[in-house]
């Protein structure tokens, strides 16, 4: 299961959000800095309404959606790349995490110690990525020197890192992150190798007060986070607030429903987080439905028809046929398989098909 790391500076509602996305108390969530030092992880449910519409089609009240890990991790400082804080430590454990969920205050409260002394987003999030980068500058520069000479000699696998190398050395040098690098698939494969910090997928969470969340699109520091990340970082930005999230994790459907009501907004943020989490990391999703259950299954963009019946079993992706498949509007909008199937829309899909978020598949395997 691959996994988002929760990152930030201290203080700044990580270990909250973690709390509200994996629904426990397993962090720690106190006014002063590396109340986290060890990472917390949790399974999250990825919230999904098309599954509840399916069950309802396939006439079962068994629903399994799709899940992924989040993990909690110490905030930063400056300096951490040089040792502050947790410093190593603290890179090491986003090293191991697939991608990242940057977690950037947004609100003012005297009671609620900041590092730097006061609130401010854009610089915040500069001193997280400054890290990030000049950690990742020195791994560079070390692998440079190491293949050198193997790259003197003509050994075509140093030249082709290299190249990549040599391509990324620049870009970090000048404080922006690896993922702003132009490269080639093929490149792409070799930049992977090195598990660099800021080749890492990113999305920002938008920390807004309780009362603030309604009104969260006219926050001055939610602005700026939006057009800071949007313009030099092309990474996506989304509201929440921790303590709201945080207060509904012991509340029924209904009770937060109506918390949600009494403060002006129709969804917490929490699901769309976790979706464009989700997303970030490349992942999609497929549906199974029959009467014994209603599943939601995870794949990566690209997974061909084999593949996705392999995450259900390794015997379904050797021994595939062919897959039967609808897509969720479709069958949706028919009512069900037999209709869609009459209009033509049940389709046979074989070994080069690309499966498509939302399709509705049933295997044909043989062993």
């Amino acid at each position: 299961m691959l996994k988002a790391g929760i990152v930030g500076l201290p203080n700044v509602g990580k270990s909250t959000l973690f709390n509200a996305v994996t629904r426990t108390r397993k962090a720690e969530a106190a006014n002063y800095p590396f109340c986290t030092i060890d990472p917390n992880v949790g399974v999250v449910i990825v919230p999904d309404t098309r599954l509840a519409v399916l069950a309802k089609i396939a006439k079962t009240n068994v629903i399994i959606p799709a899940a992924v890990e989040f993990v909690d991790i110490a905030g930063l400082v400056a300096g951490a790349s040089q040792g502050e804080g947790l410093g190593n430590k603290f890179l090491s454990h986003i090293r191991e995490v697939d991608a990242i969920v940057q977690v950037v205050r947004c609100f003012e409260d005297a009671n609620i110690h900041h590092v730097a002394g006061h609130v401010d987003p854009v610089r915040d999030i500069e001193i997280v990525n400054t890290e990030l980068v000049l950690a990742d500058l020195e791994a560079v520069q070390k692998r440079i020197d190491r293949s050198a000479k193997d790259a003197k000699r003509g050994d075509k696998v140093a030249l082709a890192e290299q190249a990549v190398l040599l391509k990324l050395e620049p870009v970090l040098n000048a404080g922006k992150p690896a993922l702003m690098v132009q490269l080639t698939p093929e490149e792409q494969v070799i930049s992977r190798q090195f598990f660099l910090l800021t080749d890492k997928p990113t999305i920002f969470a938008c920390n807004v007060r309780e009362e603030e969340l309604a009104q969260a699109d006219s926050n001055p520091f939610v602005a700026k986070v939006r057009e800071y990340t949007g313009t030099h970082l092309n990474c996506e930005a989304v509201v929440v607030s921790a303590q709201i999230e945080s207060d509904l994790v012991d509340l029924t459907a209904e009770e937060a429903q109506a918390f949600l009501a009494e403060l002006g907004v129709q969804e917490s943020g929490i699901g769309k987080l976790i979706q464009a989490t989700y997303h970030l990391l490349g992942l999609r999703t497929y549906f199974t439905a029959g009467e014994k259950e209603t599943r939601a299954w995870t794949i990566h963009i690209g997974d061909t028809a084999p593949q996705a019946a392999g995450v259900i079993h390794s015997d379904f992706e050797r021994g595939f046929i062919k897959a039967e498949t609808v897509a969720y509007q479709d069958l949706v909008d028919c009512g069900s398989i037999a209709v869609a199937r009459e209009k033509g829309l049940y389709r046979m899909e074989g070994k080069e098909y690309v499966v498509k978020d939302g399709d509705v598949m049933l295997f044909k395997f043989n062993v």
